[in-house]
């Protein structure tokens, strides 16, 4: 069992330090394969995000210790918007001592944290503070004080963690486009929501305070003309950004659970967002994959989780892997889709699942062989419009088309068709070849 519940976090720590040359031995273009990053979402074992209304440092200290356990780096964590800012013009300082208090008690544990700032959207649930909703709605996107106050959130969280030396960066919430259908918004006005929100996290947190991101869930990628795009997603922040679920566009039951679709998921949306991206270097963050019953059942969860993370390893420029999530949701809470109770690595007892020991052993194979991904020579080319970006997803032709050629063992890159004849472009991506569906 490579679950290692004696180790002391500080040890832990040390490892890792250890095992990482120092900034004068190498620089990262002779080992690239030290900045890949493997983590999790942490998802508190008792009382799921309803345990803020009473953090327990003692509680939410065990569970880091057993996400360190795992020998991962990381983890990415969630407050709720209503208890952080209950009133449009107050944030609350003691809420968010407690985010600071277990971004120290992740640090304490040798875990580096990135922080979602507004909650949001969470496991089907949407976090809205009564300022904006009922006799008081305003729409969350468009409307200026709405606005206005989650870039106060957000600077006032920034200037809270900023310094700390494991904290990843500030991200602007869980897939906000979740919100979208109780807030009607253009693209345009989606662009501006992002740049004003990203503007204030960098400025909370200032020149050197760590990555300032934002996400999408899929329809970002796949839904026509969904208002949130893949440009934004590719284009704003320090890196971009991907959830690659298995039941979006329903690609496990239309391809089976087993399925190259399936495996090859997580690496077909990293390829896909490095071809809306402007800079040919902008890393790719794969920031949730998990393995939902039913779409994955439980037997085949531990080679889901194998060939996810082996499979997505060969990008290059991949930031790293941060799974959905740590801990199921416990029972004993009622009204989760059935699949929220079974995504975590740890059940809710606490115990690690198959899924845990697999996803820790491939982490452990990757560090130790030291393969970092390779420029792909070969591209498939995307021509499609805002309305008809469902191509782009499980089922479409272009998506059918690139895992065809991968089941080949061609191993494609994504180029738009505005760039695919682009000779400097291609050239800083390594492309030599550019294939167009047939």
């Amino acid at each position: 069992m490579v679950v290692d519940t004696f180790a002391t976090s500080k040890s832990r720590a040390r490892a890792r330090a250890e095992q990482e040359p120092s900034s004068d031995e190498t620089g990262p273009e002779e080992d690239p394969i030290h900045t890949l990053r493997f983590g999790v979402n942490y998802t508190p074992r008792h009382g799921w995000f309803h345990s803020w209304h009473d953090f327990d440092p003692a509680r939410t200290r065990a569970d880091l210790d057993q996400i360190a356990g795992l020998g991962l780096d990381h983890v990415r964590v969630f407050h709720l918007w209503p208890l952080l800012q209950p009133n449009r013009t107050l944030v609350r300082t003691a809420a968010v001592e407690q985010l600071a208090h277990l971004v120290d008690l992740a640090g304490e544990a040798g875990l580096d944290v990135m922080v979602d700032g507004v909650q949001g959207h969470l496991s089907s649930f949407d976090f809205y503070p009564e300022w904006t909703r009922s006799w008081h709605h305003r729409n969350v996107f468009t409307d200026p004080e709405a606005i206005e106050a989650q870039a106060t959130l957000l600077r006032t969280l920034g200037r809270a963690l900023t310094g700390r030396p494991n904290l990843i960066g500030l991200q602007l919430g869980n897939e906000l486009n979740n919100l979208v259908e109780h807030n009607p918004v253009t693209a345009a006005e989606v662009d501006h929501y992002l740049d004003t929100l990203l503007a204030a996290a960098r400025d909370g947190l200032g020149a050197s305070g760590g990555l300032v991101t934002h996400s999408a869930y899929d329809a970002a990628w796949y839904g026509d003309d969904h208002p949130f795009t893949p440009e934004a997603s590719a284009r704003k922040g320090d890196l971009t950004t991907v959830h690659p679920w298995v039941f979006s566009g329903d690609c496990a039951r239309r391809y089976g659970p087993r399925s190259p679709q399936v495996r090859h998921l997580a690496e077909y949306g990293t390829e896909l967002a490095k071809a809306y991206a402007i800079d040919p270097a902008r890393p790719v963050w794969v920031q949730e994959t998990g393995a939902p019953e039913p779409h994955i059942p439980a037997a085949d969860a531990p080679g889901f989780a194998r060939a996810t993370v082996r499979n997505a390893a060969q990008c290059a420029g991949l930031w790293g892997v941060t799974w959905w999530c740590s801990h199921d949701v416990d029972r004993s809470l009622a009204d989760f889709p059935e699949l929220e109770y079974t995504l975590g690595l740890f059940d809710s007892t606490g115990r690690p699942k198959p899924i845990a020991e697999a996803y820790a052993e491939t982490i452990a194979e990757l560090r130790r062989d030291r393969h970092p991904g390779q420029p792909r020579d070969t591209a498939l080319v995307l021509d499609c419009t805002p309305g008809t970006r469902s191509v782009s997803g499980p089922g479409g032709a272009y998506f059918e088309a690139w895992m065809r050629m991968r089941t080949q063992g061609v191993c494609p890159a994504v180029v738009l068709a505005a760039r695919a004849e682009d000779p400097e472009y291609l050239a800083a991506r390594g492309i030599k070849e550019v294939v167009r569906p047939s």
